[in-house]
């Protein structure tokens, strides 16, 4: 007598809500953001690193890429490695969403002798007064600079623009479109300031450090200064009567 081995049993076919209930939930899976891991020093550390083999300033969102991190972790860890740093040879410098690392002000002379180099050129008082005028309005046109100083502010601003001090950064809308201009990190790093919100309050204690810094010192300079900073408040007191008056 022989036997048939029965046929095994089918299992029943899967419904296809069940199929789709699955997927979606596998989909959810997949699509959820990861949980960060590092730690706020170790992150400090690397952003340090990558600053500093970094050649050029880099943004806040290329370092988060990198680390695989929110950029607002990101810009937190900034200002604690830019605390750490403040009496360190070297410095955190931020311009709008650009960030670097840069030795220290302090140690300019230093750097100068060790490398051989011939940093002593310093800016004309036209200059720094076109400097002044847009390290404190930026962004403003060629227009708003001449008519604060009274004079064409044409040459002084290609000198400027050639040493990188200055920089175009758009175009005001209206009649013409004129060029607005900013400062550079080149700017920041001349008078050895962090970022722009590291400029001194417009007073005449500020109009003195600003001279300073740009090594200019004498009676003769922080008047001229001093002068310019006058102008500055006028121009932004007539502004403000002006959208009073509207």
């Amino acid at each position: 007598m022989t036997f048939e081995s029965p046929e095994p049993a089918l299992a029943p076919p899967i419904a296809e809500e069940a199929v789709e209930s699955v997927s979606v939930e596998i989909a959810d899976e997949t699509i959820a953001e990861p949980v960060e891991q590092m730690g706020d020093d170790e992150l400090v550390m690397l952003l340090e690193s990558l600053l500093f083999v970094a050649s050029e300033p880099t943004t806040i969102e290329r370092l988060a890429t990198a680390l695989d991190v929110l950029p607002e972790r990101v810009d937190v860890c900034l200002d604690v490695l830019q605390m750490q740093l403040i009496d360190r040879g070297i410095r955190v410098q931020r311009h709008n969403e650009a960030v670097q690392v840069v030795s220290a002000p302090e140690a300019a002379d230093a750097i100068e002798a060790f490398l051989g180099l011939d940093l002593s050129t310093k800016l004309s008082r036209a200059a720094l007064e076109v400097l002044a005028i847009i390290a404190y309005r930026q962004p403003a046109t060629r227009p708003q600079i001449e008519s604060i100083r009274g004079v064409s502010s044409d040459g002084v601003m290609r000198t400027l623009l050639r040493r990188g001090l200055i920089e175009e950064v758009g175009r005001l809308e209206q009649a013409g479109r004129p060029v607005l201009f900013g400062t550079t990190f080149e700017f920041l790093q001349y008078f050895g300031i962090e970022n722009v919100t590291g400029l001194p309050p417009l007073d005449d204690d500020a109009v003195e450090e600003l001279a300073a810094r740009a090594e200019i010192y004498g009676e003769e300079a922080v008047e001229h200064a001093q002068a310019e900073v006058t102008e500055i408040d006028r121009s932004q007191e007539d502004a403000e009567s002006e959208k009073v008056n509207k």
